[in-house]
């Protein structure tokens, strides 16, 4: 056990997530940014995760079958061993899922130590969504046992409203927190040329969501026929796509350049299809652009609606005509694009910073273990 200089034993959390530290948006913005705070306020934690940076080149690719088995082999033991050692814990926090199987018996044994138990997600999981790589292993997922998780933890953190609702059939004490940005690590560009004849509009994501980039393919081909080279497009997160017809091709996503790819980015897109998956998304992709100070333009789905006041901090764009005529007026008007770049900032900071909600993420670890 480890203790305070005054000799009180600090409260020890264990993180369960699926990648390492670093490697997922989803666990880097949610929970990840905040350990270092955690150890100042005298909390001591431990961080096991499952997918090291070894087994990502064959976990996310197709075939490889005997590797993949070897992974969730070694995953297995791992997560049986954080389990047999849960005790040691005063709060066990479970990213998604403890396991990428649909059993739940290793939440079940974690929930018998006695530890308290946070669930945090950001995403609707408990629809069906399986990546193309894995598509032959889908057999595996039971979306349904999110309920079941949710039903054997203490606490819900969900990252937006959408998901609290849903873990409020199932438990009482859900709180959301929205997934903040690091506004001292995300920092805009300090010389930003406005120049309109020189127009970046540009995407990140993954290998898993560039689908919902190819939706968007016949409004950037008609921008690309009115506006010629004064337009350039830039895709960050896959770099097997290809768009011959815009000059596209894409870049894989690199932590160590991601603001600096970021920075080149002059209009920020996110455009998702209105289903129940999409709903479910904390706007992550708007936060970046908008923390850069780029103006963004998402489509008015789930928690977008409320990140964005449309023509105030950034645009929402539904219809391929909307899209059309918001990135045409952005790409015309350096000087609205540079307007709205300084209000979507000026928002990150306020509401969606970890700064922002750092008091309200302590508060809830304290007052659990209190």
């Amino acid at each position: 056990m480890l203790f305070e200089e005054d000799g009180t034993p600090m409260p020890r959390i264990l993180f369960v997530a699926a990648h390492r530290p670093r490697r997922s948006p989803s666990q880097r913005f949610r929970f990840e940014q905040y350990l270092d705070r955690l150890k100042t306020a005298g909390y001591a934690y431990d961080y096991s995760w499952l997918i090291d940076e070894a087994d990502d080149a064959i976990f996310y690719k197709p075939g490889n079958m005997l590797n993949k088995v070897r992974i969730f082999i070694k995953s297995w033991i791992r997560r049986w061993k954080d389990s047999l050692n849960a005790g040691q814990y005063d709060l066990i926090f479970i990213h998604r899922e403890a396991f990428m199987t649909g059993s739940v018996l290793f939440e079940r044994m974690m929930k018998r130590s006695g530890a308290k138990l946070i669930f945090d997600f950001d995403d609707a999981i408990w629809h069906y969504d399986v990546s193309d790589a894995n598509r032959r292993l889908g057999w595996l997922k039971r979306p349904s046992k999110t309920k079941e998780i949710i039903r054997l933890c203490d606490c819900v953190i969900a990252g937006n409203s959408y998901l609290a609702a849903y873990a409020e059939q199932y438990i009482r004490d859900v709180t959301v927190i929205p997934t903040t940005i690091d506004t001292d690590y995300h920092k805009p560009k300090l010389l930003r040329d406005w120049n309109p004849d020189s127009v970046c509009i540009g995407w990140t994501g993954s290998l898993t969501t560039v689908k919902h980039f190819r939706t968007i393919e016949p409004v950037l081909k008609r921008i690309h026929q009115k506006y010629g080279n004064r337009v350039r497009f830039k895709l960050i997160g896959d770099p097997t796509y290809t768009c011959p017809e815009i000059g596209l091709s894409g870049i894989p996503w690199n932590l160590e350049t991601e603001v600096e790819d970021l920075s080149d980015i002059d209009i920020g897109i996110m455009p998702l299809p209105n289903d129940e998956w999409a709903k479910g998304k904390c706007g992550f992709k708007g936060l970046q652009y908008m923390a850069m100070e780029v103006p963004a333009v998402l489509s008015p789905v789930g928690v977008n609606t409320e990140i964005i006041r449309h023509h105030e901090n950034g645009l929402l764009a539904d219809t391929e005509q909307e899209w059309e005529d918001l990135l045409s007026f952005l790409i015309e008007n350096p000087e609205e694009r540079r307007r709205m770049g300084i209000a979507a900032r000026k928002d990150i900071e306020a509401r969606y910073s970890v700064n922002s909600q750092w008091p309200r993420y302590l508060a809830l670890f304290n007052r659990l273990v209190s």
